[in-house]
């Protein structure tokens, strides 16, 4: 199964969370740079922060190489973290900002819609199973599908291979977790707060969404 990716675009991720009733005054935006005075520039609070890379042999073995050193060495995972699998090609966008909407529902008023009900509907399942729900969530592929042909790229076939990728970075429970859908779990990188998502000195650098085009992920 193949979606239609969805652009790295603010504009169209905002009309997409909207359609589906996250309020307007939650906003994405671009993050152009690491040093302060363009940090600054982003509107507070931040609540997640999605990361869009090119996919490549690195990625692949340092998927491995991380998936080995938790299975070796076990993480503490809240179980607070909101978390599913992708099951679906070029559902990444989708599935990051999925996380992102899931891991904040305590300060987001989410309205009554597709995406409020899958939230409700798979709270209690696993990520496989969660990813297995999404398939037949048609509010939220129906969504995906009308916004993937907007923004200011082509939209490429569905089956056509697309070489990049969306993971999301949140606050939960004092610590910072990558959420990559195609990797076994959540990634804990250890302790974070809310007002310093951006700027913690031990947060990785590749957290930030960097500007660079838009591109179809």
């Amino acid at each position: 199964m193949a979606w239609l990716p969805l652009e790295s675009n603010p504009d169209v991720m905002n009309k997409f969370l909207h359609n589906l009733g996250v309020p307007d005054k939650c906003q994405m935006v671009d993050v152009y740079g690491l040093d302060s005075d363009l940090l600054a520039t982003v509107p507070q609070p931040v609540l997640a922060v999605l990361l869009l890379f090119p996919c490549s042999e690195k990625y692949d073995e340092h998927k491995a190489a991380q998936e080995a050193e938790v299975n070796e060495k076990g993480q503490t995972v809240s179980e607070n973290v909101y978390y599913l699998k992708q099951m679906v090609t070029n559902a990444c966008g989708t599935i990051a900002l999925i996380h992102s909407i899931a891991n904040n529902d305590d300060k987001i008023q989410l309205g009554d819609g597709h995406l409020k009900q899958f939230l409700d509907d798979s709270r209690a399942l696993s990520p496989h199973d969660r990813g297995e729900m999404l398939q037949k969530a048609d509010g939220i592929i129906n969504t995906h599908k009308e916004l993937a042909m907007e923004g200011q790229s082509v939209a490429p076939d569905a089956d056509e291979p697309v070489n990049y990728h969306f993971v999301a970075f949140v606050h939960k429970d004092g610590d910072l977790y990558e959420l990559d859908g195609r990797k076994s779990s959540p990634i804990n990188h250890g302790s974070t707060s809310e007002d310093k998502l951006l700027e913690e000195p031990g947060a990785p650098v590749s957290m930030i969404k960097f500007s660079q085009g838009n591109v179809k992920a």
